[in-house]
């Protein structure tokens, strides 16, 4: 979601000592931390409903879903974000004994806002893709039946499938599926998006 810069000139150490004392959460960029804001009723209910279908899509196969107060650590781009949630199926990597910031994600999560989206695209996509573990990277829409899943190829490109009412988002790195309808099922009011609301199953 939106956030405003709020301290520059941190290094990261500065910046996880001082998060881990936090009432608030902060994400980091190269130097400047930025202060999470809430989201709306739509972002919260499609990101617990994503990660709720992967909770059960994935149980008993050894994957781990995690929520938006998991921080992942971006070294390359030396970055610290909170993604609305986040999938690991090999053993957990941390950056330190804390075991709060997460290394190896397979899946990443973001739940796009108006004014998050043009960056969760752009360069925090770019930045995510630097990770050697990330193979998928799925965007929900908040104001419509929509999931967009970027998959890596063995080539290094990433592949953009869109899916939408009535259909299933493959997740092929989790060997699962996302079902839309399920996703966004009481997620709008009545003519909220501007078309009926997906049709519960």
């Amino acid at each position: 979601m939106a956030q405003a810069a709020v301290r520059t000139g941190l290094s990261p150490q500065d910046y996880l000592t001082l998060e881990r004392s936090s009432p608030l959460r902060h994400e980091y960029a190269d130097g400047e931390i930025f202060a999470m804001v809430g989201g709306t009723l739509e972002h919260s209910a499609v990101a617990t409903n994503v990660l709720g279908e992967l909770r059960s899509a994935l149980r008993g196969r050894g994957c781990r879903v995690l929520t938006s107060d998991m921080r992942i650590k971006i070294a390359a781009a030396r970055r610290y974000v909170y993604p609305d949630g986040a999938v690991v199926c090999s053993r957990p990597e941390f950056e330190d004994d804390q075991r709060d910031t997460l290394l190896n994600p397979r899946v990443v999560v973001e739940v796009l806002s108006d004014s998050s989206e043009a960056y969760d695209r752009g360069d925090k996509f770019a930045q995510y893709r630097s990770l050697p573990s990330l193979d998928e990277y799925v965007l929900a829409s908040q104001k419509a039946p929509r999931i967009e899943v970027f998959t890596r190829q063995e080539d290094g490109s990433w592949l953009l499938r869109i899916h939408g009412p009535g259909e299933r988002a493959e997740l092929s790195s989790l060997g699962c599926t996302l079902d839309v309808d399920r996703v966004y099922q009481d997620v709008f009011d009545q003519g909220a998006t501007g078309e009926a609301p997906p049709a519960a199953r």
